[in-house]
């Protein structure tokens, strides 16, 4: 008799545990006090190669520091910024070794070094530092309006952390050796109120993202006064609040006067109907923490009506079926995290060693189906230029052999109120050319030549 055949993927409850940052060398004396304050977290961020050698001691090679070196002042599109909640969660069971260093999900998007790229194609030839073209549609400083009823409003061009894949690499974090970063100009109390004066002038846009950068770096009272006038727009229906650092730095979110002042920006939005919601931004089970969910139930009990998670979809991260489902049911199941978007990686510089194909993410979808309860199952989407989110299957044709994919939108952005053939182009995205056969990749090696 043959024996049971067994599932694709196994489901096994994994509690959520918090690493033991004392493991590390530079953080043996450090107390679950200092751990949970949100200002040492800040101060005691990683910025640089020597602040890294002095918290993980003779544990790394200096091989893996030089790559990191050559990676810095080459081909990184990110200054380096890394919390101890998210380096804590690096290799957090087993012997650190350089080896399991390199091997490490979370390492290998917070902290790329050049070996991690493709030295063939570390970029493909139609990538742009501003991949979305979202500076081109800003109606005021920091405001984009790409969707007819939706608007993304940049606060501020900073972070807690810097992740190497950031599709806002143009205008977020310091400018690198590879990338002169853009500027915001105008005071912060100037910008916002230049948002808030197109928002009354344009009662059709029904929804606003705030983002940045990272919504947990504005000084709180400053977020609040932008929170309460957004809410003081009678067409405002929708509210969300961007933030990566409910998992790189949760400890922000649980600090008393971030934890009052969203509860009463909460209970104004329930009193006029508007629904707010925070989005954040985790790539790999191994970054939720008990800590993490705590920060999450803190959101929902003040007032907040969901918290949901934006994750990216990138190689040797989280591209494998498996490695979703878990963070899914982590997310979902144990820290009250609802999954909501994996995006495919954007087409910036230096990222082709991150990005999938669109038939490889069409699988993932396929994939996953049918293991997480039908409210929690993420969405793959394609963000295509000029057009926006698609769902993977979407697509309108596809040239597998040269990686092209064509797509179609259905409405205009703000800067194509005149262009009556708007909705009728197709409109190309790529996939990463060392995925494509080789009759693809020569077309391409003769396209770069020409």
């Amino acid at each position: 008799m043959t024996e049971p055949a067994g599932q694709p993927y196994e489901y096994a409850r994994r509690t959520l545990t918090e690493p033991d940052w004392t493991r590390l060398p530079g953080w043996r004396t450090i107390t679950a006090q200092q751990w949970d304050s949100a200002q040492w977290q800040r101060v005691n961020c990683v910025k640089n190669i020597k602040q890294l050698r002095a918290v993980m001691g003779d544990l790394l090679d200096d091989a893996f520091y030089a790559d990191l070196e050559t990676d810095q002042q080459r081909l990184a599109t990110m200054s380096m910024l890394v919390t101890p909640q998210m380096l804590n969660t690096m290799v957090p069971d087993g012997e650190i070794t350089t080896e399991a260093f390199y091997a490490d999900p979370i390492r290998r998007y917070m902290i790329p070094v050049a070996t991690d790229r493709h030295l063939d194609w570390p970029s493909h030839p139609h990538a742009t530092r501003d991949s979305l073209h979202e500076h081109d549609m800003w109606v005021a400083e920091g405001l984009t309006h790409r969707y007819p009823t939706k608007v993304l409003a940049e606060l501020l061009s900073t972070c807690p952390q810097y992740c190497g894949h950031c599709t806002r690499m143009d205008l977020v974090g310091n400018s690198t050796p590879a990338v002169d970063k853009l500027k915001l100009t105008l005071k912060p109390v100037d910008r916002y109120d230049a948002h808030l004066k197109y928002l009354k002038e344009h009662p059709g846009v029904r929804d606003v993202v705030v983002s940045g950068g990272d919504v947990a770096n504005v000084p709180w009272k400053q977020l609040e006064t932008y929170l309460m006038g957004l809410l003081n727009v009678p067409t405002v229906r929708d509210i969300r609040l961007a933030t990566k650092a409910l998992m790189g730095l949760p400890q922000h979110w649980l600090q008393p006067d971030v934890v009052e002042g969203l509860n009463r920006v909460a209970i104004t939005a329930q009193r006029r109907g508007v629904n707010l919601a925070v989005h954040t931004h985790v790539n790999h089970v191994n970054s939720l923490t008990p800590t993490v969910a705590r920060a999450a139930q803190m959101l929902l009990e003040v007032g907040v009506r969901d918290v949901r998670n934006q994750g990216v979809l990138m190689r040797g991260v989280n591209a494998t079926t498996k490695d979703l489902l878990d963070l899914c049911f982590g997310l979902q199941g144990e820290a009250g995290i609802l999954p909501y978007y994996f995006y495919m990686c954007d087409m910036i510089p230096h990222a082709e060693h991150w990005r999938v194909p669109v038939w490889y993410a069409q699988q993932l979808q396929h994939d996953m189906m049918g293991y997480l309860p039908g409210y929690a199952t993420p969405r793959i989407v394609c963000d295509v230029p000029f057009v926006g989110k698609r769902w993977v299957h979407m697509v309108s044709e596809y040239d597998r052999e040269h990686g092209i994919s064509y797509w179609t939108k259905n409405y205009r952005t703000s800067i194509e109120a005149d262009d009556a053939e708007a909705l009728s182009k197709l409109h190309a995205y790529y996939d990463p050319i060392d995925t494509l056969p080789e009759s693809g990749q020569d077309w391409w090696r003769k396209q770069v030549a020409e």
